[in-house]
């Protein structure tokens, strides 16, 4: 049975939630005050995105139940803005693959703890697989965005592909998810400062995933520290 996955969490992690939380609350409502209305889509979103990546850098099931979340919401707020490869990679690759990383994450815990996974390290087969299915949905995405004419195709590609590697790497319960998932996070930052040049009120993504870049930081740092005790016990 899962546990109340606050209960736990270490001082430095209370106080980077806290930080995140205060970062995206307060770039929503400078946003709110320039177009007159905060927009419940993005407080949902970035709210649940940051609270997300706390359980996930813990290799706390809750973490990708909340991926699921976060990535419907932010398909949402990615179709406002046209940028259809983001909402193809939350909705058709990100949500779905959380959904499943869910289901490996329960089937392998760590000591029968089921809010903590058991690490795994990729064997080689698994890496050349990974390489060549990122090559092959790059390549294939590359094509779907540039007929629907997005936006900042390159970026928008660029992101489609670490997307990809840190969602196989989630799922195969993998610590390089968290540098993977950081590089993808300064792409969007980029995609949403593009945004922001014409909408200052893209600010919240901006500040969302600057903060999801720290949070996936801490958690590529927290996993790796995680993956030498387990293999010592």
């Amino acid at each position: 049975m899962l546990k109340n996955p606050f209960a736990d969490m270490k001082k430095r992690e209370w106080i980077l939630w806290a930080l995140s939380l205060a970062v995206v609350l307060v770039s929503n409502l400078i946003s709110g005050l320039l177009k007159g209305y905060v927009d419940p889509v993005n407080l949902t979103a970035t709210c649940i995105g940051v609270t997300a990546l706390i359980f996930v850098a813990r290799g706390d099931v809750w973490g990708q139940i909340l991926t699921v979340v976060f990535a419907l919401l932010y398909g949402i707020a990615a179709w406002r803005v046209r940028y259809w490869g983001e909402i193809l990679t939350y909705l058709g690759m990100s949500a779905p693959i959380a959904a499943m990383a869910v289901v490996s994450w329960l089937k392998n815990p760590y000591n029968g703890n089921k809010n903590e996974v058991k690490i795994h390290r990729l064997t080689g087969r698994q890496k050349v697989f990974m390489v060549l299915s990122a090559v092959c949905v790059t390549a294939l995405f590359c094509f779907i965005l540039a007929v629907l004419d997005t936006p900042n195709l390159v970026f928008s590609t660029l992101s489609v592909t670490t997307s990809y590697l840190a969602s196989y790497l989630t799922f195969q319960r993998n610590s390089w998810y968290g540098f993977a998932y950081a590089a993808n996070d300064l792409v969007l930052i980029i995609l949403w400062i593009l945004v922001s040049l014409e909408d200052i009120t893209a600010l919240p993504m901006i500040a969302c995933f600057a903060m999801f870049f720290l949070n996936d930081m801490y958690g590529f740092v927290s996993w790796k520290k995680r993956e030498k005790k387990q293999i010592k016990n």
